[in-house]
């Protein structure tokens, strides 16, 4: 009897196993990637929850303290590691990140700028928590680094940084003679400042693909050696999608255990549907 109970639940949790691996369509390893042959930059490690424990409420960066905190913006707070701890194997992993992206400007226009949009194909992928370490990386370099929040229609930067984002992108996109130097926000990091969002347009996608975009990067590139855009998930909204034809670099961030495997396919064809590469 102990017998055929063991071989009875040896069969079950087989059966459990092949259930869940048949409906999890999610990308689980590195080889997967491996058939849309596109470079992989680096493999950021998990921030492990022993870590983000150890951290009390007054342990907690208190330069990007949060006026109302939710859930997703601690979690995004506590995960600024190149801030908090830039010894750790993640902060290496994102200066490896900035290494691999200033060797490999094959699309850069301007040699002495760099011009990067960060997005995911979904949402919870972590593309806001790579931004915001991979900017910390480049304003460490000693680089002059702006963040530009072009999620015009779930914008978090104004509250990571507990800054004010109604003047921001939409206020210099719509205000002829809007300065840089009216919308840019200095924090706490030396070399890095912020661009929130702005007023929330009911038109995001129309003002991203104005004249008025490739003004802002000219004007941005006579301030920052670094120009990065936390652009909106690419499956979502075709806002992403409107903004590579401007930069030079594009990151797509994907999450293992998290990322869906048809929703690479859907990005990168979106992607090639502009010529991008």
């Amino acid at each position: 009897d102990t017998l055929i109970g063991l071989l009875f639940g040896l069969f079950l949790s087989g059966c459990l196993i092949y259930i869940r691996e048949f409906f999890d369509k999610s990308v689980k390893t590195i080889e997967y990637l491996d058939r849309f042959n596109i470079p992989l930059l680096t493999v950021i490690p998990a921030i492990g929850k022993s870590y983000k424990d150890r951290k009390s409420k007054r342990n907690r960066i208190k330069r990007f303290k949060l006026p109302s905190p939710t859930k997703n913006l601690e979690t995004i707070q506590r995960r600024l590691i190149t801030h908090e701890n830039p010894k750790s194997p993640v902060s290496e992993a994102y200066r490896s990140l900035r290494t691999n992206l200033l060797y490999s400007k094959t699309n850069t226009i301007d040699e002495d700028k760099l011009t990067i949009m960060i997005s995911s194909p979904g949402p919870g992928e972590g593309k806001t928590t790579t931004i915001l370490n991979l900017a910390i990386t480049f304003a460490n370099l000693g680089k002059r680094t702006v963040i530009i929040d072009s999620d015009l229609r779930k914008p978090v930067l104004h509250k990571v940084f507990d800054v004010d984002k109604e003047k921001g992108l939409t206020h210099y996109l719509c205000i002829n003679g809007t300065t840089i130097d009216e919308i840019s926000k200095q924090t706490e990091v030396k070399n890095l400042d912020v661009i929130t969002c702005g007023a929330i347009p009911p038109n995001p996608s129309e003002l991203l693909a104005s004249d008025e975009m490739g003004k802002l990067i000219e004007d941005l590139k006579g301030k920052y050696d670094v120009i990065l855009f936390d652009a909106p998930p690419i499956m979502a909204v075709t806002d992403a999608v409107v903004i590579t034809r401007l930069i030079d670099q594009f990151i797509l961030v994907l999450r293992f255990g998290t990322t869906i495997k048809d929703s690479i396919d859907h990005t990168l064809t979106a992607l090639k549907q502009i010529n991008f590469s």
